[in-house]
């Protein structure tokens, strides 16, 4: 006897239908689960192991319109978005069960079905539920452990405009290039991108590019074939790969040599990808979003970066504000830091001194926020009471006080200079760019920042 696989759940408000699909399929399948309340769908996902749903398409008496099923469709794929859904339809409603599958759904069938048909083709939707299971393991298993980020914490004006801008362009498909210094927090902006983007339930896959030894770059990237080198000894799948319709975050990708930025810049034209030791091209569907600290425009001036690769990962750039532009933040994200520190090494009731704040507000922070964090995090670990005082953050070097001069003076000379360069090109805004030696993007940026 074949053995029986695979887990259903059916969900209509009709108890008869209800009846005659558990009848039909208790046979069939491993389990079969029923349910009349659709509302019991999340904690019913949450005990069971669900391959495939059957999803009536509307609930309440009188309401055809399909947004019910199609509401229950959305927090089903929250939850687990390998799961295959079909919806159960009449012969009227193929128009409403056709815009069902434009928002995730995987097919539907009409009422009244051949059971023979529905039989088979929930053994074909259980293989591609597993198969997506399978997938899913793989990305974990090959790339390890993924970092959990943080929200982006702040109310600071700068702050504010960086989440306008990922509000206003995360459904996009469009390249983002984030610049900043270290520290900035340029990874949890790409991962906010990432968050609200209609790729949310797919993969976020973060590369350090300057963590990757040059002669390993391809097959970290594009993954590699058995044997294709010495310790090729399996097949592995690259990180363009493993982000395949999620994102694919490349940080620090100024630190690529000419060569590399070659290699990239291909898979980039031609959104396909080739295993090391492979002819096979794949696909790569990847909503690509890069990172850097580096001035890419003054690189490509010295021949270190490629224009033509500038180009294609900078349709929308996002500055990523230095922690000395944020004092207004500072209270916020150092409370923050404090209360998930001392959870993190169970000392609980730790809190800062007023002076302790203050000293915090004078710092400098050349490292920004990841060196706050990193701050506190001593503090956390060596105060000898519950108040956080100034000696215990350790905080050395010039203060804000000592340096407010200079930086006003620095400011004042940038934007002398931006002000004389529109002039002089008469307002041409690409000419003024090229004269500064800066991107439009950058130059436009900086207009709004000193409010030209």
């Amino acid at each position: 006897m074949k053995r029986k696989k695979g887990s259903i759940l059916v969900v209509d408000d009709n108890e008869e239908i209800l009846w005659s699909l558990y009848q039909l399929l208790k046979n069939e399948f491993e389990k079969v689960h029923t349910l009349k309340n659709p509302n019991q769908i999340p904690f019913l996902l949450l005990e069971k192991q669900i391959d495939v749903v059957l999803l009536d398409m509307n609930f309440s008496a009188g309401i055809n319109t399909g947004n019910e099923g199609i509401y229950w469709l959305k927090e089903i794929k929250k939850t687990e978005s390998n799961i295959v859904v079909v919806f159960i339809t009449a012969y009227g409603d193929i128009n409403i069960a056709v815009r069902a599958m434009k928002e995730g759904a995987d097919d539907f069938i009409i009422k009244p079905w051949d059971s023979d048909k529905l039989i088979s083709s929930l053994h074909n939707f259980i293989d591609l539920s597993r198969s997506r299971q399978k997938v899913h393991q793989l990305k974990a298993s090959q790339l390890g452990f993924q970092e959990i980020y943080s929200p982006i914490i702040g109310e600071s004006d700068v702050i504010l405009k960086v989440k306008e801008t990922i509000h206003k362009i995360a459904a996009s498909d469009a390249t983002i290039l984030i610049q900043g210094e270290n520290g900035t927090g340029k990874a949890l902006i790409a991962y906010e991108i990432h968050k609200q983007s209609g790729r949310n339930n797919e993969p976020f896959i973060h590369v350090d590019l300057g963590a990757i030894n040059e002669n390993l770059f391809e097959s970290e990237l594009f993954g590699h074939k058995k044997g294709a080198f010495t310790d090729a000894k399996e097949d592995r799948m690259g990180r363009f790969e493993a982000a395949s319709d999620g994102t694919l975050f490349l940080d620090e990708i100024g630190n690529l040599s000419n060569a590399l930025q070659q290699k990239l810049l291909s898979a980039i034209q031609t959104k396909t990808i080739s295993r090391v030791g492979s002819n096979k091209t794949i696909p790569a569907n990847v909503r690509l979003v890069c990172a850097t600290n580096r001035n890419l425009e003054q690189m490509i001036s010295d021949g270190g970066f490629r224009k033509d690769l500038f180009y294609r990962i900078n349709t929308i750039v996002i500055e990523s504000p230095p922690l000395r532009q944020r004092k207004k933040d500072l209270k916020l994200l150092s409370t923050s830091f404090l209360l998930e520190l001392s959870n993190k090494y169970n000392k609980s009731n730790l809190f800062f001194s007023d002076s302790a704040l203050k000293r915090i507000e004078q710092h400098l922070w050349p490292g920004n926020v990841r060196e706050l964090k990193h701050a506190i995090e001593r503090a956390v670990l060596l105060c000898n009471s519950e108040i956080i005082n100034p000696k215990d953050l350790f905080l050395e070097g010039k203060t804000i006080k000592k340096e407010k001069l200079i930086s006003s003076k620095l400011e004042d000379i940038e934007r002398d200079a931006i002000i004389n360069a529109i002039n002089i090109q008469k307002g041409n805004i690409t000419k003024a760019a090229n004269e500064l030696g800066i991107s439009r993007s950058t130059l436009y940026l900086k207009i709004e920042k000193y409010g030209l």
